[in-house]
């Protein structure tokens, strides 16, 4: 089972970006469907982006971040990425990656349910 670590959150002013990283420990990363997830106070953790573990990288999104937000992966650096643009205030949340072990190459799971690996998570808040 992979460890997961996020950094790369922050405060930022609307409008702005912020690239979250991912790293992950242990040799079997590429063998991993991955996943980025946000939880702000009160409300439940909801996905937000997720990228399959390999076979040319099948992505889906949240629809409050399509076109704002990019999910990508280098398996040679064990790591994944959440390059996050056009920030709003409600895009303020703890955001944690996650990821499963995964015989498809093509699969993106959703729900956090799917998934057996979890970051600490890295606060992201946006200012108005």
């Amino acid at each position: 089972q992979v460890q997961l670590v996020e950094s790369g959150g922050g405060l930022v002013q609307a409008g702005g970006s912020l690239r979250l990283s991912c790293a992950a420990s242990g040799r079997t990363f590429s063998t991993y469907a991955m996943g980025w997830f946000r939880q702000a106070p009160g409300k439940e953790r909801e996905f937000v982006a997720g990228i399959s573990r390999s076979g040319g990288y099948s992505t889906n999104y949240a629809e409050s971040v399509k076109g704002r937000f990019t999910v990508s992966r280098d398996n040679a650096k064990n790591s994944m990425y959440l390059q996050m643009n056009s920030l709003k205030p409600e895009d303020t949340a703890v955001y944690y990656c996650a990821g499963r072990p995964d015989s498809s190459m093509w699969s993106v799971p959703t729900l956090a349910t799917d998934f057996r690996s979890w970051g600490q998570g890295t606060q992201v808040t946006v200012s108005s």
